[in-house]
């Protein structure tokens, strides 16, 4: 199935069945480092993450291969008057994002793996930016959770791939199948 149909289709279920969104648990957590700026949330879905980090006075640049996701975030971020740019683009056409070099105080990604956003996601944060990255791994106990093996994160695949930046947080949770990162750039 195509991409952007699958993802419409489920974004068209999930509005139907909550008020607002909600941002990461951890990101949420972690709030006392983000005090603003520039911010990228990549494959943002509904906007959970960018709504959270509007409200912390970062302008988002939200970016999403669903139009029903970003006409979704839109509405929102005009009745709540939040600076949030919804854009719709497939990740995997990186090329058409027209994000500048050392630019970006802080990267979000969630619930989305693609391995060749990792130079482009390196180069676009400044110099003492963050990125914030939680998504699915091969976790023994979650060997079936739905998702393709090349969508997951190899055990401490983060921590190597981040070995050179300042790593703030990181967590393999066996439990709910997750890896999560957030680090700052040198």
């Amino acid at each position: 199935m195509d991409p952007r149909i699958k993802w419409n289709q489920k974004h068209k279920e999930r509005i139907n069945q909550l008020e607002e969104p909600a941002p990461n648990a951890r990101l949420e957590n972690l709030s006392s480092y983000l005090p603003g700026g520039q911010a990228v949330d990549l494959a943002c879905g509904l906007g959970g993450n960018s709504l959270f980090l509007a409200r912390l006075n970062f302008q988002v640049r939200a970016i999403d291969i669903s139009d029903v996701a970003v006409n979704y975030l839109k509405e929102i971020a005009v009745k709540q008057k939040l600076a949030i740019y919804p854009q719709l683009c497939d990740l995997t056409e990186i090329t058409n994002l027209n994000l500048q070099k050392n630019s970006i105080s802080l990267v979000v990604i969630t619930n989305y793996l693609d391995r060749s956003l990792f130079p482009l996601v390196k180069s676009i944060i400044k110099e003492n930016g963050y990125f914030f990255m939680e998504t699915f791994y091969m976790s023994p106990k979650h060997e079936n959770q739905g998702v393709s093996n090349q969508y997951k994160l190899q055990s401490g695949e983060l921590l190597a791939e981040f070995a050179e930046w300042n790593v703030l947080f990181y967590e393999e949770n066996e439990q709910e199948g997750r890896q999560t990162i957030f680090c700052r750039k040198y």
